[in-house]
């Protein structure tokens, strides 16, 4: 017989091993399928689309928001009607539906995030969402863990309080 511990032990590894597989298959790395595929390289990269237009709740509000399908149609209305993906906009406008957008940037419930202080400190997007404007769909590309944010404000001077991010 062998003592508990060991099974302890055994469990905690398989816990562990178990963890690491359901990372790799379900992880940050994976790009899930938007159901518009919307492309950040044309809208922001080549037309060069300032990142707050879009996401116009970013410098007043914890987020960033999306743009309503009313905003994309202001465009739409008149550019690349012909686009299959412009089709499917207009079949949410036709509808009267939001887009069900899957978010990709995604932090625990018990971190708290504000956009607001982050873009007014100046601090670029692209600090934490990476080269979204070279993107054709975007992917998280900071792992956007405690540690990472920590280095960040650790280099920035920023404040290390618990209660500042912590529920």
């Amino acid at each position: 017989m062998r003592p508990i511990w060991s099974v302890g032990i055994a469990a905690f590894v398989a816990a562990v091993v178990g963890g690491l597989v359901f990372v790799n298959a379900f992880g940050r790395q994976k790009i899930p399928p938007q159901p518009i595929a919307f492309n950040h390289k044309v809208h922001a990269g080549d037309f060069k689309i300032a990142c707050e237009y879009c996401h116009s709740y970013a410098r007043r509000s914890p987020v960033a928001g999306v743009p309503s399908v009313q905003e994309c149609m202001g465009c739409h209305k008149i550019t690349a009607l012909d686009k299959p993906e412009v089709q499917k906009l207009r079949g949410y406008w036709e509808r009267k539906e939001p887009i069900p957008w899957i978010k990709i940037n995604d932090l625990p419930d018990f971190v708290i995030f504000t956009h607001k202080r982050h873009v007014l400190k100046k601090i670029g997007c692209q600090t934490c969402h990476g080269p979204v404007e070279t993107m054709d769909q975007v992917r998280q590309v900071a792992s956007l863990e405690m540690g990472w944010c920590v280095s960040c404000h650790k280099e920035q001077k920023a404040s290390l309080e618990c209660l500042d991010c912590h529920k």
